[in-house]
C-alpha cells in the first residue's frame, strides 16, 4: 500500500468515526431508553479506558490538563443533551461551525488580522447558521441549538489549548481521564434532580463505540492523519463530516435533509472554508 493510499484511507475513516459520533449519539438518545447524563459519562469512561489502555501499550506518560478536561466535558455533556432534540445532520453543522466560529474569534481576540475574503466567509458562516437555528417551520428547537453551540465552543476551546502538545494521543488519553473524574459529580447532580432509567444494554453498546471506537480509536488515527496533512487537506477533510453526518442520518435514522438545511449547509460550509481555508493555507502542517 503507498503512503498516499495510506494517508487517504486513515484520513477518510476519521470523518467517518468523527460524523458517526453525531449518529450514534442520536440512535442512543432517541432510538435507546438510555438518558443523556448516562450516555455521556459511559462515552466519556469507555474514551478514557480505551486511550489509556493504548498508551500502556505504547509506553507513553498520560499528559493532560485541568483546562483541556474541563472543555472536554462540556464539549461532551452538551453534545449528548443536544441530540436530545437535534436531529444528526443538524447537530453536525451546529457543532461544526461554532467549533471554527470560536478558533476564528479567538484568533480576533489575540489580534490576528483576517483578509477581505476571510472576513466575507466568516460573514457568511455566522450569518447561515443563525438562519438555521431562527424561528420557523424546519427550525431545531432553540434550547438543542443552543447546547449544541456550546458543545462547540468547548470542542473548539479544547481544540485551540492542545495547540503545541508534543505527544497528542498522551495529551487526548490524560483529558479523557480528567474529564470522566470531573463529570461524575456533575452527572450524578444531574441524575438527581432530574432521574434518568437504569441505562439499556443497547443503549450502552452504542455509547461505549461512541466512546472507544469512533472517538478514542477515532482520535489516535486523526493525528497519525496529520503528520503527513497540510492545513489545507486537513481543513477540506472536516468539511465532509457535516454531510456525512446528514447521509448517516438519512440512512440509520431515516432524518428528512429538508432545504432549509441543505442552503445553510452549503452557505455555512462555503462560508468556514473561505475564512479557514484561505489562511491556513499559508500554513505547512496542520496544528490537529
Amino acid at each position: 500500500m503507498t503512503s498516499s493510499v495510506r494517508l487517504f484511507l486513515l484520513t477518510g475513516l476519521t470523518m467517518i468515526a468523527f460524523a458517526a459520533n453525531s449518529v450514534l449519539g442520536r440512535m442512543g438518545l432517541v432510538e435507546t431508553e438510555i438518558g443523556a447524563a448516562s450516555f455521556a459519562l459511559i462515552r466519556l469512561f469507555s474514551g478514557a479506558l480505551t486511550l489509556v489502555l493504548i498508551c500502556m501499550v505504547q509506553k507513553r506518560h498520560l499528559n493532560g490538563s485541568f483546562f483541556g478536561g474541563a472543555a472536554l466535558l462540556a464539549y461532551a455533556i452538551c453534545f449528548s443533551f443536544a441530540y436530545i432534540a437535534l436531529p444528526a445532520g443538524t447537530g453536525a453543522i451546529i457543532l461544526f461551525a461554532m467549533v471554527q466560529i470560536t478558533m476564528l474569534g479567538y484568533g480576533l481576540l489575540r489580534g490576528e488580522v483576517l483578509s477581505a475574503l476571510q472576513w466575507i466567509g466568516f460573514s457568511i458562516a455566522v450569518a447561515a447558521l443563525i438562519w438555521l437555528i431562527s424561528p420557523g417551520l424546519e427550525a431545531p428547537p432553540i434550547w438543542a441549538a443552543a447546547l449544541m453551540a456550546l458543545s462547540g465552543i468547548g470542542w473548539g476551546a479544547y481544540s485551540l489549548i492542545g495547540r503545541g502538545v508534543t505527544d497528542a494521543t498522551a495529551a487526548t488519553a490524560g483529558n479523557f481521564v480528567i474529564a470522566s473524574a470531573m463529570a461524575i459529580p456533575v452527572l450524578l447532580a444531574t441524575l438527581i434532580l432530574s432521574p434518568e432509567p437504569i441505562p439499556p444494554a443497547d443503549g450502552i453498546v452504542l455509547a461505549v463505540i461512541s466512546g472507544a471506537i469512533t472517538s478514542g480509536l477515532g482520535y489516535v488515527i486523526w493525528y497519525q492523519a496529520l503528520k503527513s496533512l497540510t492545513a489545507t487537506r486537513a481543513g477540506i477533510a472536516q468539511l465532509t463530516v457535516p454531510a456525512i453526518a446528514a447521509i448517516g442520518g438519512v440512512i440509520f435514522l431515516a432524518e428528512p435533509i429538508t432545504l432549509r438545511f441543505a442552503l445553510a449547509t452549503a452557505a455555512i460550509l462555503g462560508g468556514v472554508a473561505l475564512a479557514v481555508l484561505t489562511k491556513t493555507a499559508r500554513s505547512s502542517k496542520a496544528n490537529g
